[in-house]
């Protein structure tokens, strides 16, 4: 049985003692109060089913967020960007206590946010807040007696993949609108192989075998180091560039590489409208197919993991898949 005692003006302080459970604790101002709760908690610890509520009661949703980004991010690729969503997330919540975030409140989270930018951008916030919770829940031992909310709503529905081809005579404008032969090395090498922007970035000279035509990345997006094939057109890219015995062979910075891109694509320049540098990434994945290559080898040039992944890049020409078809 709880016991109440009324220890001052409005305070009633509930404690509750069962075997096999720690003592609960709580203090209430209204009498009324104090009963429901121990109601609740002497109910579920005969059913089974307490979870003490404890922690989570005391703990604001940003301790865990600050915590998750000073413990947590540093290990993970996506730091930068993510701190960036840590801050949204603290506006957003980090005020509540950790009992009281509900699925409700991260829905609201959601509908909001959806006005003021993208789809794919509200689902990598949710699923930060996801992994927080997750981690709070499952290895600093904060029990959420409502289980993760994050998981208990639907997410928006995922943009569907551009299908943005750059043709030749777009890339060939856009190498000669640029005056960095950096730039243009790495614009060649982004369409002769598929490599991501920070791939290219993170390239060095110790790790690129000319003789084999072979460029490793130790450090992919997927965690899965990758072997890449060279093609004439790279190999002979690479050596007008300038080779090198060791360090790294280009110097500028993943937003530094799409910074120039996008200069050197304005009205002014090369005069290529809606292209992004992740696009020769798309137009690379879909010339590799329409050599003849299987799914399995352009999945090993290009370090896609999955087909439906291979299928949101690949945008084959349908008057090309027509001539097969003859």
């Amino acid at each position: 049985m709880p016991t109440i005692r009324k220890i001052g003006e409005g305070q009633y302080h509930v404690q509750i003692r069962k075997r096999g459970y720690p003592t609960q604790t709580k203090t209430f101002t209204k009498e009324a109060d104090a009963r429901r709760w121990a109601t609740i908690i002497e109910s579920e610890m005969e059913r089974g089913v307490f979870v003490s509520r404890s922690e989570a009661e005391a703990t604001l949703v940003k301790d865990i967020l600050q915590r998750f980004a000073t413990e947590i991010l540093p290990t993970k690729r996506s730091e930068q960007s993510d701190k960036s969503r840590i801050k949204t997330l603290i506006e957003a919540f980090g005020d509540y206590r950790l009992a009281s975030l509900n699925s409700t409140q991260v829905a609201t989270f959601r509908d909001q946010r959806l006005q003021v930018v993208g789809p794919q951008s509200v689902i990598h916030e949710i699923n930060l807040l996801n992994r927080a919770l997750k981690t709070a829940s499952m290895d600093w031992g904060i029990a959420l007696p409502g289980g993760i909310p994050t998981a208990q709503i639907r997410k928006p529905t995922k943009p569907r993949g551009r299908d943005r081809r750059v043709t030749q005579t777009e890339i060939t404008k856009i190498l000669t609108a640029t005056e960095s032969m950096e730039l243009r090395t790495i614009i060649a090498l982004a369409v002769e192989t598929g490599m991501r922007r920070n791939e290219l970035a993170s390239l060095v000279w110790e790790e690129i075998d000319l003789k084999k035509q072979t460029a490793h990345i130790p450090v992919t997006k997927t965690d899965v180091p990758r072997t890449v094939p060279l093609s004439k057109a790279a190999i002979k890219a690479l050596k007008d560039f300038g080779v090198k015995e060791e360090g790294r062979v280009f110097g500028l910075q993943p937003e530094s590489i799409s910074q120039a891109f996008e200069r050197a694509c304005e009205p002014h320049r090369a005069n290529v409208r809606d292209v992004r540098f992740h696009d020769l990434r798309h137009e690379a994945t879909s010339r590799l197919f329409e050599k003849g290559l299987n799914v399995m080898e352009v999945a090993a040039i290009t370090g896609h993991r999955t087909l439906d992944m291979l299928k949101r890049y690949t945008h084959l020409r349908a008057e090309d898949l027509a001539r097969k078809l003859r």
